[in-house]
Order: C-alpha cells, then sequence, then structure tokens
C-alpha cells in the first residue's frame, strides 16, 4: 500500500487528515506529534521532536505513547544505508482509517443515490423493508451500475417490485455479468438475431442457454 500517496495527494490537501484527527478525539499535543510524523519527519527521536514543536519533553512522549497505545502510529525498526538498525514512525495505520472513512462515506453516497433512483423508477416512496432489501444486494457485492440496469429491466417490463429485481440480478450473477455493460453486450447480440429487437426487450427470467 502507498501511503504516500495518500498523504500528498488526497488525504491532506482536502483536510481529511485534519477530520480524522478530531474523529479521533485527539488533544492538541498528539496532532501535533502526528502532524511532525507526518511532515516527512520518520526518525524516532523524541527530544528533537519536543525541540521542534516547542514542547516540554514529557508532555511530547506523552502524547507520542498515546498515539502509539491507539496504535494511530507505529515504531518500525529498519536498517540505514550503513546497515545500522534505526527506529521510524509510521503513520500507515492512521493513513488507513482515513481511507477505510472515505470508503464508508461513498459507499453512504451510493447507497442514497440508489434508493433515489428506485423511488424514481417507481414512482413512490421505499419502505423500510425495501430499503433493507436493496441494501442487501449492495452487501453482497452488487455494483451500482447494475443494480441500476436491472430497475431499468423492470420498469421497461412495467414490473416494479424488488423480487423482480432480486431474480433478475440472479441471472445475471449466475451468467457471470458483474457489470451492465456485460448486460447491453448480450442485449445487443440478441437484437441483432432478432429483428426489431429493442434493448430492453428481453426476458432474462425466461433465458435458458
Amino acid at each position: 500500500m502507498d501511503t504516500t500517496i495518500f498523504k500528498t495527494t488526497k488525504y491532506v490537501t482536502n483536510g481529511l487528515f485534519i477530520k480524522k484527527a478530531l474523529e479521533l478525539g485527539l488533544s492538541l499535543e498528539e496532532f501535533l506529534v502526528l502532524t511532525y510524523f507526518d511532515n516527512d519527519n520518520s526518525f524516532l527521536d523524541i527530544e528533537r521532536m519536543s525541540h521542534n514543536l516547542n514542547m516540554r519533553l514529557e508532555d511530547a512522549l506523552k502524547a507520542f505513547n498515546t498515539l502509539v497505545s491507539k496504535q494511530i502510529v507505529m515504531i518500525k525498526t529498519t536498517k540505514d544505508a550503513e546497515g545500522r538498525m534505526i527506529e521510524k514512525v509510521s503513520l500507515d495505520s492512521f493513513y488507513q482509517m482515513i481511507m477505510m472513512g472515505e470508503k464508508e462515506v461513498e459507499k453512504e453516497e451510493v447507497k442514497t443515490d440508489i434508493y433515489s433512483e428506485f423511488e424514481k423508477g417507481f414512482g413512490r416512496t421505499l419502505n423500510s423493508m425495501e430499503y433493507e432489501i436493496i441494501n442487501a444486494w449492495i452487501e453482497k457485492g452488487f455494483s451500482e451500475d447494475l443494480i441500476k440496469r436491472a430497475l431499468k429491466e423492470a420498469v421497461y417490463h412495467d414490473v416494479k417490485k424488488l423480487n423482480y429485481i432480486d431474480k433478475i440480478l440472479f441471472e445475471w450473477h449466475k451468467k457471470g455479468y458483474v457489470s451492465k455493460e456485460d448486460v447491453d453486450s448480450r442485449n445487443k447480440r440478441d437484437s441483432k438475431e432478432i429483428e426489431g429487437k429493442e434493448l430492453f426487450d428481453y426476458n432474462w427470467l425466461d433465458d435458458e442457454e
């Protein structure tokens, strides 16, 4: 995992570094120590760190030990150019926390978008059970595009029921379709075989190979 990319191109520049620090409830001293090691100061030298941060040695040591105990930073042993063992501070676990947090945010955004698409397609508000069913599809790994494609199939055939869409997704899964492009490619092949066939005019549940 290239945490340097996370640090320099995404997380620090858009404030997610600070956001995650606030979520973790870090004290000012802990945040300053974390920022210090994030700023390419990976060698473990508490005295130098306390001097550069204008912090009392005992406060700097306490803040650092707290970060270690919370597994926000880790101490790694490595060799320098001359083969001597040295201790360095790694923020990989902190960057992973940021990454996982952003994935959860993106996942929630996807869910919200899918729910609104279903309500638009069905022309009504979804009930709690329907929310749970759609959420179950997402948890099973069906992509947003594939679920929306199945919704289009159901709306086209004027069957606005989730159990119908569930059967469509099940059939697509059996056929190895993982994206809407896989489905569209199959429909296009069938449209060439049957003159005048519409793109969506295909009953997946009656299909047998």
